[in-house]
């Protein structure tokens, strides 16, 4: 299930309400472009802008759309244990194969905090949990010790880095035999290259077929065709954070016709010399 490419689909919008008949679409066109997991209400999915109705109305969706075709892992995190758990516990009783937790954001709870907030989540709700590690986004990190600690939760399975260092990679990976999913798609390689086994993508919203084949030609030991498809994409990998995500990657995916171009404050549309300088690679990329 934790491997390859995981996407990290987008929320589309339309009128401030969510677009369900694109969101469906999002998802059809996944599948064909041959994503092997997708991952509703994570940090691309405007997660934090949710009502709690819409969030578990978007993972129940997710899970009716995939229809078993592939694993649906369900964002359930929050700065709030007691929602984090409501979140989850609601993702195993739609279908999800699976739930992303974030670390609590604004909180910055210790090292103690983090692993009372996951054992409680674990030991109350018996599915597969990933890891999110964020710092960027939380103003936390998971020391690679508590992944450790945590990682002897038999339903803890696996952590999506996103931290930036392969230093804390292999650090993870020489104290416990956690999967390691790449956060960063300009990683994804490298972080592959000492013992991760795919990416939970942004990038795959807009070229899902280039961020599978990167990922899936390394598992099957060919690391030069991945390489070559890492350097191909890398300039749009790039391009796809010029701006806080997902401003970019929904920008790129309204010009592809796939959805509106609308946010949810307090996120905008990008500024105009950004947009330009976005273009241009997206234009490189031959998505438009």
């Amino acid at each position: 299930m934790f491997h390859g490419s995981t996407v990290a689909i987008v929320t589309p919008f339309k009128g401030g309400k969510i677009d369900e008949k694109s969101f469906g679409d999002l998802i059809e066109w996944q599948i064909k472009e041959g994503t092997d997991a997708i991952l509703p209400c994570g940090c691309t999915g405007e997660a934090a802008t949710l009502s709690m109705e819409e969030h578990q109305r978007l993972v129940t969706i997710a899970v009716e759309v995939v229809a078993g075709r592939r694993p649906v892992i369900a964002g359930t995190g929050s700065n709030n244990t007691a929602e984090a758990l409501q979140l989850t516990r609601h993702a195993k009783n739609a279908g999800a194969n699976a739930v992303l937790i974030i670390t609590p954001y604004y909180n910055k709870p210790t090292p103690a905090g983090l692993l009372l907030h996951y054992t409680a989540i674990a030991e109350a709700v018996d599915i597969p949990i990933i890891l999110y590690n964020v710092p960027s986004r939380t103003g936390i990190s998971l020391l690679p010790e508590t992944i450790a600690e945590l990682s002897r939760q038999p339903n803890i399975v696996a952590i999506k880095e996103a931290s930036g260092s392969l230093d804390q990679v292999s650090s993870i990976k020489n104290q416990c035999e956690i999967t390691v999913l790449s956060g960063d798609d300009s990683l994804t390689l490298p972080i592959m290259a000492v013992g991760g086994v795919g990416v939970i993508s942004v990038a795959a919203n807009v070229i899902p077929n280039g961020v599978a084949e990167m990922t899936h030609a390394f598992l099957a030991g060919d690391p030069g065709r991945a390489r070559e498809l890492h350097q191909q994409h890398y300039p749009l990998l790039r391009a796809l954070f010029y701006e806080t995500n997902p401003i970019p990657v929904k920008t790129v995916l309204a010009w592809m016709g796939k959805i509106a171009p609308e946010w949810r404050l307090p996120l905008c549309a990008m500024t105009k010399e950004n947009e330009a300088r976005l273009r241009k690679a997206v234009e490189k990329a031959g998505l438009i």
